[in-house]
């Protein structure tokens, strides 16, 4: 590296060696003073050697070389916004290996007062979210850069894993809120597919007619849509389970074979349903104005989904087949639906102490 006076300000060039064994060289202009060169050219010795001695911004770069390839686009770019906009601001120009488990409390209680223009603080579920990043960034860095340990270990946690109680619709209140989208065919054809299939509804708008087998009255599910950077986005789904086909009732195959043959030249390998995400939260919006049942979120139509099934007496495993779940997830946040053996333990224990 060198340092050079040019005119009233700096300029540093640094040269290095990539991973490919190559000499490659850059540089920066503009410093005002020859100590702010001097520590730019510090930073990137020890990014280039890995040591912890360099900032969080610095190591961020790193952790995003390291990790953005090996995440699905949405998931990096949720991630990105949060190191962005929360994390980068406030410990940017920390040293990694100096950041304490008081400074990341100090920032937790930030997070945690913090309102908006509307007064609205962050939701419990969003600060665990913070929280989580954080931390495996830190993880991150004890695992494969020899940090010593993770602070956020020793400050603790903040948010919760869930916002608040499942909310769902009985099956009568589905069929009124249905009546009122028949105005509208995509709508209407929209939510008899998230409340029949139980899908998501990134699932639900990644289809296309390539997908059904009117024949065996099946739809596969193997990617989902997501909206990034105002493109569409079409990704595999959440997990390796989502992946899954799902026989439908025989009314939805002859819905759906209706509503394809609405369509003005839809293609095979088209999306069936073409429009975002905000959109359906506008019509779920107008449905429940219109006819008075709750307003509850899109996804809560998959919980109005299981809880049908359940109510139908279908077994926790096989319901989470057709959800793509674990069934030990369905048998843990479904588990105050599920018809209570309470009653009937205790009359068999009892006749067993009886023998």
């Amino acid at each position: 590296m060198a340092v050079y006076k040019e005119g009233k300000t700096w300029r540093v060039i640094y040269r290095y060696t990539d991973w490919n064994g190559d000499r490659r060289q850059t540089q920066k202009r503009g410093f005002k003073t020859k100590r702010e060169a001097q520590a730019w050219e510090r930073e990137q010795l020890n990014k280039a050697g890995s040591d912890l001695d360099m900032t969080f911004g610095s190591f961020v770069e790193r952790y995003t070389e390291d990790m953005k390839t090996r995440l699905k686009e949405n998931t990096w770019a949720t991630k990105e916004h949060i190191i962005r906009t929360k994390l980068v601001p406030y410990f940017g120009k920390l040293r990694m290996n100096a950041i304490t488990a008081q400074q990341i409390i100090a920032w937790q209680n930030e997070m945690m007062n913090h309102k908006d223009e509307k007064g609205n603080a962050y939701s419990p579920v969003y600060l665990k979210t913070l929280n989580n990043q954080i931390s495996a960034i830190f993880n991150h860095a004890v695992r494969y850069y020899n940090l010593r340990e993770n602070p956020c270990k020793k400050a603790g946690g903040m948010g919760k894993k869930k916002n608040r109680e499942m909310l769902f619709w009985t099956k009568a209140e589905y069929l009124k809120f249905a009546e009122s989208m028949m105005d509208k065919p995509m709508s209407y054809y929209a939510f008899e597919m998230l409340y029949w299939c139980g899908i998501r509804e990134g699932e639900l708008l990644a289809l296309t007619p390539a997908d059904f087998d009117f024949e065996k009255g099946t739809v596969s599910i193997s990617k989902t849509y997501n909206r990034l950077n105002s493109q569409d986005v079409i990704t595999e789904p959440k997990t390796a389970k989502s992946n899954r086909v799902i026989t439908m009732p025989q009314f939805l195959v002859d819905e759906i074979q209706d509503y394809l043959k609405m369509l003005y030249d839809v293609g095979e390998h088209d999306r069936m349903f073409p429009v975002t995400k905000s959109y359906l939260h506008r019509e779920m919006d107008r449905g429940a104005k219109e006819t008075g049942v709750q307003r509850i979120r899109i996804h809560d139509i998959r919980h109005s989904h299981v809880s049908l099934l359940i109510d139908m007496g279908f077994s926790a495993t096989a319901i989470a087949d057709r959800v793509g779940h674990e069934s030990i997830d369905i048998t843990y946040n479904y588990a105050h639906l599920f018809p209570s053996k309470q009653t009937e333990m205790a009359a068999k224990l009892n006749m067993e102490r009886g023998n």
